[in-house]
Order: structure tokens, then C-alpha cells, then sequence
């Protein structure tokens, strides 16, 4: 029992467990405390049974969350039910600084393309123009994309009707001062989580399952976004673990797992000649694991603009195809495309700390523009070797202009 003198009053233990909840982007189910500010969709009519569209259910509720004036709203989304939404769109601005959206239980996708048609093909779930939003929980969000890998023009060119555009699971667009954190994305129809012009947001400890050969089903990717982080996460997926795209600066990547998947990429950037501008991306403590690729930079010979003050550090490949890859040169169709006097430029690109093995002889490739080349390159140290026991791997520099200290293969870039 606490006495008087106590050194802390009952009034200030509570406010520190706020603070604690509030740290951890955590917030205590509002509907066991009966708080005003709580609204479960279940009182909102959601059946909950995985069959019944429970969109407009959520809809509601996240509509008087929004317009609510209780300081830190929060929708629940309950745990141990499924609830079967078709695609929708969660907008704001709200009217407080932040609102929760709390899952515990289980959304999941229409299993059917056709409840797409008349509606964007390119999106199951978004918010749109909510700042302060903090999305957490146990739950889990499931695309059930095999309907739409099944007729994907990837993988079924020749069948009348394929589809290149899928569902995204989750967009966030021009959601700033925003985070995710703690659920488990599966099987989405093609990207799992969309950032989008967003200013301030962060992605944590999030799992993301997709079968390996699974269509353009990336992990994440980033476009037109400033200040976001990834961390503590696992992605398996068809595509890149992460990728990011125009206009993205100041990204923040940790303590990531990926595999299997495309690895960690910058672009593809310069398509149809569009600019390029992304800069000060740094990606730190990443596991990769049986992957088409490691940490990777492609550029279309078409595109303008730049990528520089880039860094890739304490990576460790398992088996991976191409564990350090620049391609100034991508194409639809690899070497297909003619040699151009255009292109992005790659400059200012840091490789520290990088071991583990290769599964392709060719362990470093840097296959840069000869017009637009490749230039403030630095490798040190880095220790690649084969994934085949006896095997040599080698490094290939073409256009590339740097230093390197202590790398193995080597030499590569080279110096000036």
C-alpha cells in the first residue's frame, strides 16, 4: 500500500502509464474502459463472420472517429473475428492530432477480381489526407491475391483479359506524423503497403508473407515521401522487399529480414523519361535470404535527374543472387534497350560491412551509364564469397568511379 509520502501519488503513477502506452504507439482498448472516444465496429453493425461486407460498417465508425472531438479517438477493430470488407477508403483530415486505428482481429480482401469492376483496380484499402494517424495491433491483414496472380499478365501473357494492375492491400497517402506497427500482412493481389506522400511516417515490426513467385506483390514502397522509417520487420514477397521510388528523401531502413523476394531496391527510376530525385536513403542491419537480389539501384537509360547519399551497411546475404547491384541500364527486357546519352546519376553510394554469399559468379555488379556514369562510389570492407563451396565469385565495374578498401571480389570501382 502506498503510503502519503509516497514518491509517486496515484495520480502520477497514472500519468506515467499513459506515457508508457503512448510511447509504445500502444493505447489500452478504450471499450473495457468505456471510454467516449472508442468506437468498436461492432456497434456499427459489422457482422464479423468473413462472408458478410462489413465495409460500410467501418466506414461509419471511422467517420464519427474522425469528425469526434474526444482527444485521441480510436476505431476497434475486435480480436478473434474476421471481418470481410470490399475496398474502401478512409479519408480525413481529422479533427484531433492523432486517432488510433486499433486491429486485433483479422480483414480480409474479396477473393474475386470482378468486385473490382467499376471500381480502382489499383487499391483494397486506403487512408487518404490523415495526419497523425497510429495504426496498431495483432492482427492481420489478408489480400487472398491467388484470384488475381492467376490471370496476371506477368506470368499468363497469352490469356485474353490478363491484368497488370492489382490491388495495393493498404495505401497511406498524404499521411504525415504517421506509423504502422505490429500486424501481419499476407497474400496481398500485388503491394502489400503503399506510402505515399507523406511527410513523417514509420513502419515497425511488421511481418509480410507472399509466395516467392507471387506477381509484383512488394513488401513496401515508398513514393514521393520524406522522413519515413522501416524497421524491425520481416517481408517474404513476389517483388521487392522494399522499394523506393520518385522523390523520396531521408529514409530510415533497420533491421530488416527479406526473403524471399527482390531485395532492397532504389526504383526502378527514369521510365519514360521521367525525373528522378531521390536522396539521403540509409539502409542498416538487413538479413538477406535466398533473394534475386541484395541491395540494389536501377535506373532506366531514358530517366533524369539523381541518386546520391546513399548507404548500405551491415548487410549479410544468404545465397543471394546478386547481393551488390547497380544497373544504370534496365530494361523490360534485359540488354534489349540501345545504349542512351541519357540517364539518372548515381553518385555519393556508401557499401560498408558487407558479407555473406553469392549464388551467381558475379557477387558485385556495377553496370553503369558510360554517358551518365557512376561516380563517389565506396566499398569497404566487404567479404563476398560463393554459395557453392569451391566456387569463385568475381566483381564487374563498368562506369563506376570510387574507392574501395578491403573488398573481396575485387577491384571495384574504379578509382580516379
Amino acid at each position: 500500500m502506498c503510503s502519503s509520502n509516497s514518491s509517486y501519488s496515484m495520480k502520477t503513477l497514472a500519468l506515467l502509464f499513459i506515457l508508457i502506452g503512448l510511447t509504445n504507439s500502444r493505447i489500452y482498448s478504450a471499450s473495457i474502459i468505456g471510454y467516449a472516444g472508442s468506437f468498436n465496429v461492432l456497434d456499427y453493425g459489422a457482422a464479423a463472420d468473413g462472408i458478410t461486407d462489413d465495409s460500410q460498417a467501418l466506414l461509419n465508425a471511422w467517420n464519427d472517429a474522425c469528425s469526434s472531438s474526444a482527444g485521441s479517438p480510436e476505431v476497434i477493430i475486435p480480436q478473434n473475428m474476421i471481418f470481410f470488407l470490399s475496398p474502401v477508403t478512409l479519408r480525413g483530415p481529422c479533427n484531433s492530432e492523432n486517432i488510433y486505428f486499433v486491429i486485433s482481429g483479422r480483414l480480409v480482401a474479396p477473393s474475386t477480381p470482378s468486385i473490382w469492376t467499376g471500381q480502382d483496380p489499383s487499391q483494397w484499402l486506403a487512408f487518404r489526407n490523415v495526419s497523425g494517424l497510429i495504426v496498431d495491433g495483432s492482427g492481420a491483414i489478408d489480400g487472398q491475391g491467388q484470384g488475381w496472380w492467376d490471370q496476371s499478365c506477368r506470368y499468363h501473357p497469352e490469356m485474353e483479359g490478363c491484368t497488370k494492375l492489382a490491388p495495393t492491400a493498404w495505401k497511406f497517402i498524404f499521411c504525415s506524423h504517421s506509423s504502422i506497427s505490429n500486424i501481419y500482412f499476407a497474400n496481398s493481389a500485388q503491394t502489400h503497403i503503399l506510402i505515399e506522400r507523406c511527410n513523417g511516417f514509420k513502419v515497425d515490426n511488421v511481418m509480410i508473407q507472399s509466395p516467392g513467385n507471387s506477381p509484383n506483390t512488394d513488401g513496401i514502397h515508398i513514393q514521393a515521401s520524406q522522413y519515413v522509417a522501416i524497421t524491425n520487420s520481416k517481408i517474404s514477397s513476389g517483388d521487392d522487399c522494399i522499394s523506393i521510388g520518385y522523390y523520396t528523401s531521408n529514409v530510415q531502413i533497420y533491421n530488416i529480414q527479406c526473403g524471399p523476394g527482390h531485395g532492397i531496391s532504389i526504383g526502378s527510376l527514369g521510365k519514360g523519361g521521367n525525373v528522378a530525385q531521390v536522396e539521403n536513403i540509409h539502409v542498416s542491419n538487413a538479413f538477406f535470404y535466398g533473394t534475386t537480389n541484395g541491395a540494389r539501384i536501377k535506373t532506366w537509360q531514358v530517366g533524369r535527374g539523381y541518386v546520391r547519399d546513399v548507404t548500405f551497411e551491415n548487410l549479410e546475404f544468404n545465397s543471394v543472387k546478386n547481393p551488390i547491384i547497380i544497373d544504370q541500364n534496365y530494361c523490360d527486357v534485359r540488354g534489349a534497350c540501345k545504349e542512351m546519352a541519357t540517364g539518372v546519376q548515381i553518385s555519393n553510394v556508401v557499401y560498408q560491412n558487407i558479407f555473406g554469399t553469392s549464388s551467381t559468379d558475379i557477387a558485385i555488379n556495377l553496370n553503369c551509364s558510360k554517358s551518365v556514369p557512376c561516380t563517389d562510389i565506396t566499398m569497404q570492407p566487404i567479404q563476398l564469397t560463393s554459395a557453392t563451396p569451391g566456387r569463385e565469385v568475381t566483381a564487374y565495374c563498368r562506369n563506376a568511379y570510387g574507392q574501395e578498401y578491403s573488398i573481396e571480389p575485387g577491384p571495384c570501382p574504379s578509382q580516379v
